[in-house]
């Protein structure tokens, strides 16, 4: 029997006034899946990840999460389903003038009845998870970059949700930092059985993670296939992205 996918988009059409920014995207999410969406600026990228977070509303079409349609859902199941995504933002989105613990303890505080006993044992576990149960009290502006980004996705990790969308995760972070976030995506889809999707523009980071690549170009899916076959197609908009993107990857490691 075929898997199931996790989430399902349906002749997406998304518009911001007259403008068409997504036309008819068709898409499919499967479990344990790593998917990346790539893409070139204004293809429409960022605008489909806030449809599969449930925070647009679609022109046309059906975005479902879980089996069911985010716009078809009563308000208290739509904010149920929205607590079993978890979120990693380009920026980190931590509150600087919170501690790491506190600002991983956030959506545990808001949106469960834990006691401030069981809070603490999880916020430490999903620190210890992403390796940065040392830094539980210091400030976001004592942490790296790198730093900062674990910790957010402690944060997006805190109640358990099978599906994580990452925002340029890599974002700011130096090759090194890069490879080592990536293989934390890895680690956790693997020991955690998580689906994550990731918009990038990071060559490197899509050679090491991605399972599939969905690749947008003027509001529309023209790619939708394997890391191998991303390298072999011969859609041109694809091939070339690869292509100079790998170039400038391997200028930048002489650097």
């Amino acid at each position: 029997m075929a898997t199931e996918p996790l989430a399902k988009i349906e002749n997406l059409i998304a518009k911001f006034g007259d403008r068409v920014v997504l036309d008819g995207v068709n898409l499919s999410i499967f479990p344990r899946e790593i998917l990346t969406i790539i893409g070139g600026s204004g293809s429409g990228k960022t605008t489909l990840l806030k449809h599969l977070m449930g925070l647009e509303r679609p022109h046309r079409g059906c975005v479902e999460v879980f089996g069911r349609d985010w716009w078809g859902m009563e308000e208290e199941e739509k904010e149920n389903t929205q607590h079993s995504i978890g979120v990693l933002f380009q920026n980190g989105a931590l509150l600087g003038s919170k501690t790491v613990g506190v600002n991983v303890a956030i959506p545990l505080e808001q949106h469960t009845q834990l006691p401030e006993s069981v809070v603490e044992r999880v916020v430490r576990l999903k620190l210890h998870q992403v390796g940065l149960e040392e830094a539980i009290e210091k400030m976001p502006s004592e942490l790296s970059g790198g730093m900062r980004k674990r910790a957010a996705l402690a944060r997006a990790l805190a109640l358990d949700p099978p599906l994580i969308l990452c925002d340029e995760p890599s974002a700011g972070l130096d090759p090194v930092t890069s490879q080592q976030l990536d293989s934390l995506l890895l680690n956790l889809r693997d020991n955690l059985g998580l689906t994550i999707v990731i918009v990038t523009h990071e060559i490197a980071s899509i050679m090491r993670v991605a399972d599939r690549i969905a690749y947008l170009e003027k509001g529309e899916i023209i790619f939708d296939g394997s890391l191998e076959e991303a390298l072999r197609t011969d859609v041109q908009s694809v091939h070339d992205f690869f292509e100079v993107g790998i170039v400038e990857d391997s200028v930048k490691s002489r650097d």
